[in-house]
């Protein structure tokens, strides 16, 4: 291919993703207006509902209603995906009178969607359609209707599913959020449902699964010199070594950090005493805490290592971010 050549299609391809970026991000924005009583009503009717959530759609759109089936059980809304070719052939014993059904069909004619409605009917099972035609047949029949139609598809033929199916998502995480605020979602109960990924242990994690305890937490008096103290963490490896008196409260800490200024003042390290070069009423965090919080309080505070206490500011442990970063907190 001439360089020329390379250059032209490098544009025009540029030019495609803008264009494609720029209708959906319309798509979306066109949905901010259609937020009235009909999505508090769908709210209410999935808060209200007894068993669990439905959500159903073919090819694109049932792509889409699967990571919604996904996002609600995740976010405290017990949720499965029921695919709708599969619903005639046994699938629909899935569905019980307890249960909601949410189907996400951009045409509101989908073959597979439009069978499912009599037994829908005669369960009595509440319906919410994301639909791009409110007159449809699923749409007429529904007992809620999210307007999820879009003016274009990205696509230039505007046959593939692109902007509707972008707009249906994000309706649905609309949706998925405003239940999980309802509901008091909480942290923890997001990471019990996430107990094998990062995301259940940067949550769940504390600090006293993480931190070092015993010989390996680097301690020194106030009356100790500077010197004994460099060895003391050089030995430890914490980046810090904690100054505690005899009841082992802790009185300060002395980091890389304090070194430096200690250096700069030409401080003699074989006759000064920790107390001397110490920082005073340093930052600690307890066992008890998240590990989540221990990696706030180092980037807000710009450090790199915590002394652990009880809630009496007895010593009982340390960590630094390198053992969060093997815990996979950070």
């Amino acid at each position: 291919m001439h360089p020329r050549n390379a250059t032209v299609n490098a544009a025009r391809l540029l030019a495609s993703a803008r264009r494609t970026l720029q209708i959906e991000a319309r798509a979306i924005a066109a949905l901010l207006p259609r937020l009235k009583k009909s999505f508090g009503e769908a709210c209410r009717l999935c808060l209200a509902c007894e068993g669990r959530v439905v959500v159903t759609g073919m090819g694109k759109s049932g792509h889409i209603a699967r990571k919604l089936a996904s996002t609600l059980a995740s976010t405290g809304t017990p949720a499965f995906f029921l695919h709708p070719a599969e619903a005639g052939h046994g699938d629909l014993g899935m569905i019980t009178a307890s249960d909601l059904l949410i189907a996400l069909t951009n045409s509101g004619e989908t073959p597979e969607i439009v069978l499912l409605l009599p037994h829908l009917k005669r369960l009595g099972v509440p319906l919410i359609a994301l639909t791009g035609h409110a007159d449809s047949t699923v749409g007429t029949i529904a007992t809620v209707v999210l307007d999820v139609g879009v003016a274009d598809e990205a696509c230039p033929l505007n046959l593939a599913p692109t902007a509707s199916t972008t707009a249906a998502l994000a309706m649905g995480d609309a949706l998925a959020v405003a239940l999980l605020e309802a509901r008091g979602f909480t942290k923890e109960a997001f990471a019990d449902a996430h107990p094998g990924g990062n995301l259940g242990r940067r949550v769940l994690l504390h600090v006293e699964e993480v931190m070092r305890t015993g010989e390996a937490v680097p301690r020194v008096r106030p009356t100790t010199i500077l010197g004994e103290g460099l060895l003391e963490m050089s030995k430890k490896g914490l980046g810090m070594t904690v100054v505690v008196d005899a009841a082992d409260q802790v009185v300060g800490v002395f980091t890389d950090g304090d070194l430096r200024r200690a250096l700069d003042n030409r401080i003699d390290i074989h006759k000064t005493r920790m107390s001397k070069v110490m920082t005073r009423k340093p930052k600690s965090i307890t066992a008890h805490s998240l590990a989540t919080h221990a990696v706030h309080l180092m980037e807000l505070h710009r450090i790199t290592a915590l002394p652990v206490t009880d809630v009496a500011g007895k010593l009982i442990g340390a960590l630094n971010v390198h053992d969060l970063l093997r815990a996979g907190v950070v």
